[in-house]
């Protein structure tokens, strides 16, 4: 047994580490008496599908090649054709209009193509145009 962890009994080798959480206090069952922890399913995606749910990237996915209006940190709007994207959401757009939110109003500056950080998206609407929503 590795020093500072707890062996479930009765579950796949897998451990728990010893925090607040996994000491039982008088009165509480002690982790030995938990229910077994199982290992997580293979196929999220399968389950996904067959629950009838969407995981957040099928969604973006299902955006490829549609209009999107991407709302990023700080004061700037994005609505651009989604050309592809990576497991961080990092995006190519076409055919980009950029709003930047200023002082005197709303800035708005064409692009033919722009590379999205992933990190500073906030909100993405398929299909959304910030202009009929002003």
């Amino acid at each position: 047994r590795a020093q500072g962890h707890h062996v479930l009994r009765g579950a796949p080798p897998l451990t728990v580490p010893l925090g607040r959480a996994a000491r039982a206090s008088p009165g509480e069952p002690s982790p030995s008496d938990a229910a077994p922890v199982s290992p997580r399913p293979r196929s999220t995606r399968q389950q996904s599908m067959s629950a009838g749910r969407l995981l957040p990237l099928e969604l973006v996915d299902k955006c490829i090649g549609s209009r999107i209006w991407v709302i990023m940190k700080g004061d700037k709007e994005v609505v651009g054709t989604l050309r592809g994207f990576d497991e961080y959401v990092n995006m190519v757009l076409d055919d980009v209009t950029e709003y930047t939110l200023t002082a005197e109003g709303r800035e708005k500056t064409e692009l033919d193509q722009i590379l999205l950080n992933g990190n500073n998206v906030c909100i993405m609407v398929p299909g959304g145009n910030p202009e009929a929503s002003s």
